[in-house]
């Protein structure tokens, strides 16, 4: 701006004459006119030392940071050959895209006194040379309400053979059919406490789905070894009242109770080879001499003509390897593992992880699902088949 009496520059003259001219066209975002008092307050901030007041943004607060995810650590001496995470995808073809299997499967529940937690993962070997998993696990409810009837199976397919996945998968869906559609009996007989019904019953259809097993393997030209799979499953109740825990099953695998922060082994024993005669293989019963750990008896009633099933299906097809039956009443504190051999054996074989595990699973509170996958995978030097692990914890 000029003083007074001297000439302006004509650049000057411009400047104000487009800032008091009416007839200019406004240049700013909206199409109403500007007063001459709007220009004028614009113009005074553009040339202010302070400038316009500026608008304050508000701070964002930092983000709280996320918890830490569950390793996949390992116990013993050394870590174990492999990498830890999956390698390489099993090869297939367009035509069999309905038996791919997944790399890890998991699942829970939580019923009456008890929460359930389920996982199955490939085996360290199997991701790396890009073969399927051979377990297979099934969760299902029958039912609703306190009558309702809680099945986890658990089936590990033949080694070495190429459809072993598919026979486990099979495994699974037969027996979870056959106890589906007994559910009710099965149900009121676990409440009531009829455990002679439940090993005869069980007995037969564990003996059914097998039969179902070797047809298939016919129908594929195979032997029926190349198309089996050992077999597991837990039966429990939605009812609050009933703790009643009923295992039954075929094959190897493992079958352990932690309580008081020590695990027992309840894994009812099979027979010799010799001494099989198709009848099951039991254990359960009150506290009386010849007990197992705190009062839970074990006996092996191999010579006893099984009486008829008061779920029967059919004709039954010769017995191949014995059937397991236990029964046993939980207490508040509990925690029982059903797992397949490939977690079963390092597990009774690497004093470690069974500390390990037994210092992380507390009787207070049951993991969450992702750190029950990570306590499954825990990791042993020496063992890396597929692990499917099954755990109720009692409240």
């Amino acid at each position: 701006m000029s003083q007074q009496g001297e000439r302006p520059a004509a650049h000057e003259d411009d400047w104000w004459r487009r800032l008091y001219d009416e007839t200019a066209r406004d240049t700013g975002a909206s199409n109403a006119a500007d007063s001459l008092d709007d220009r004028f307050d614009s113009a005074s901030d553009a040339v202010s030392p302070d400038g316009p007041e500026l608008e304050r943004i508000p701070a964002v607060p930092a983000p709280t940071p996320a918890p830490l995810r569950p390793a996949i650590g390992h116990v013993g001496d050394r870590p174990p050959t492999y990498d830890a995470e999956p390698t390489a995808l099993p090869a297939t073809v367009p035509q069999e895209l309905d038996g791919l299997v997944a790399d890890t499967v998991l699942d829970g529940a939580g019923y009456g006194t008890y929460t359930l937690r389920a996982a199955s993962v490939r085996g360290d070997s199997a991701r790396f040379r890009g073969e399927p998993r051979r377990d297979a696990l099934l969760t299902v409810r029958f039912g609703t309400d306190r009558s309702a009837l809680v099945l986890v199976a658990v089936a590990t397919g033949a080694r070495a053979t190429e459809r072993a996945h598919l026979a486990a998968a099979d495994a699974c869906r037969w027996i979870g059919g056959a106890v589906g559609r007994s559910h009710v009996r099965l149900s009121e007989d676990i409440r009531a406490g009829r455990r002679g019904d439940l090993t005869s019953g069980l007995h037969r259809l564990t003996d059914r789905s097998y039969g179902k097993l070797r047809a298939r393997a016919a129908e594929l030209g195979l032997e029926p070894q190349q198309y089996t799979a050992s077999l597991r499953c837990l039966l429990l109740s939605a009812d609050p009242d009933c703790r009643t825990r009923v295992f039954f099953g075929v094959g190897a695998g493992g079958l352990f109770r932690l309580r008081h922060g020590v695990w027992q082994d309840l894994e009812p024993k099979a027979p010799e080879a010799r001494d099989v005669s198709g009848e099951a293989a039991v254990g359960f019963g009150p506290a009386s001499p010849g007990s197992g750990p705190d009062g839970d008896r074990l006996t092996m009633d191999l010579d006893i003509v099984t009486p008829p099933s008061p779920y029967a299906e059919g004709p039954l097809g010769p017995p191949a390897e014995p059937f397991r039956f236990r029964a046993s009443v939980a207490r508040p504190g509990d925690t029982l593992l059903l797992c397949s051999s490939g977690l079963a054996e390092p597990l009774r074989g690497e004093p470690a992880l069974a500390q390990e595990l037994a210092e992380r699973w507390t009787p207070d509170q049951a993991p969450g699902l992702a750190a029950f996958l990570a306590d499954t995978q825990l990791r042993v030097k020496g063992y890396s088949d597929d692990r499917t692990s099954v755990g109720v914890w009692e409240a």
